[in-house]
């Protein structure tokens, strides 16, 4: 089986089984978009992705993903890229003219580099507030009791939040941090949830979602770092 075959086949079962929960859920597989989370993966297997008619790609650093999307943004024309990774103040004016939109907006000082960079450019991205749900010291996001304080500053500096992003707890049910993200993003007025990886897009397909990262489930395994 050649690799451009593999990929391809991922990406027909991945969107099959966002169809199927959709259906369970009322809605229509229309309502959610695939972010194939290409970090780490070796460049055919991203060609075979975007042969496949893949559009939209997640990625965790900014680095990196100059590395796989820069030139190829040049020849396909259509393509959606998101920052699913944790973005340091110093990358910032580097992310906002790679990315469409940036799920990670997890503090002020972020905030206010993101405003100042896209008031600079004369051109903004889309936003998406980071919640750590589970509350985990070593994750970054907002706290859930600070979330809406948070979306409000956002707010004032001018982003364009358009919704929350969230990483369960990997040694928890995932439902209650995807039912929370969802209670915060509709008291704010936030019609984006990006929630739901791999193991789990179903269920988050079933309780919202409007995005999911899937990276293993298009590609396979990561391939090891050297």
């Amino acid at each position: 089986m050649t690799t451009e075959t593999e990929v391809a086949g991922h990406l027909e079962e991945v969107r099959a089984r966002i169809a199927q929960a959709a259906e369970r859920a009322g809605r229509t597989a229309d309502d959610v978009v695939l972010v194939a989370i290409s970090k780490s993966q070796p460049d055919e297997r991203i060609a075979a992705a975007v042969a496949a008619g893949q559009r939209v790609f997640g990625e965790n650093r900014v680095q990196e993903a100059q590395e796989h999307w820069a030139q190829r943004r040049t020849e396909t024309r259509d393509l959606e890229l998101h920052l699913v990774g944790p973005l340091q103040t110093n990358k910032v004016k580097d992310a906002v003219a790679l990315f469409d939109v940036i799920q990670t907006v997890d503090r002020p000082k972020l905030a206010e580099r993101l405003a100042r960079a896209f008031d600079a450019a004369g051109m903004s991205r889309r936003c998406f507030v980071q919640v750590n749900t589970g509350e985990e010291p070593q994750k970054a996001g907002v706290l859930p009791a600070e979330a809406d304080a948070f979306v409000a500053k956002c707010r004032e500096m001018g982003l364009p939040v358009e919704g929350l992003m969230c990483i369960p707890p990997v040694d928890q049910p995932v439902a209650p941090h995807f039912a929370l993200l969802a209670r915060i993003a509709a008291r704010n007025g936030l019609s984006g949830l990006s929630m739901g990886m791999s193991a789990d897009y179903a269920a988050a397909v079933e309780l919202g979602a409007t995005h999911v990262r899937v990276g293993t489930g298009v590609f396979g395994a990561r391939q090891a770092r050297g």
